[in-house]
């Protein structure tokens, strides 16, 4: 089994509404498996590619530069940047 480094999540907001988070991922690094629970908003501050590891299997996901998107709650998966960069996006999860 390979060992990944680890994505670097930075909390900017806490809140009764929100949890805004932003991620840092270097080259080849992982969030490790988890499971939202919360609907979320991901807005990219880079591009890159991700490989998402879900359990019906590796899927690959561009990153586009300000092109954000959702997802709902009960999402469960490994995020890991494929990129030869680093990539960020900021994470809006909704109460």
């Amino acid at each position: 089994m390979t060992t990944r480094p680890q994505a670097t999540p930075t909390t900017q907001i806490d809140n009764d509404r929100v949890i805004v988070t932003e991620w840092r991922f270097a080259p080849g690094a992982e969030t490790g498996w988890h499971t939202h629970g919360h609907d979320y908003v991901v807005v990219p501050t880079t591009n890159g590619l991700l490989h998402l590891e879900t359990p019906d299997g590796l899927k690959e996901f561009p990153l586009v530069l300000g092109k954000s998107y959702t997802r709902g709650a009960g999402v469960n998966h490994n995020v890991i940047n494929a990129s030869d960069h680093e990539v960020v996006f900021v994470e809006i999860e909704i109460r």
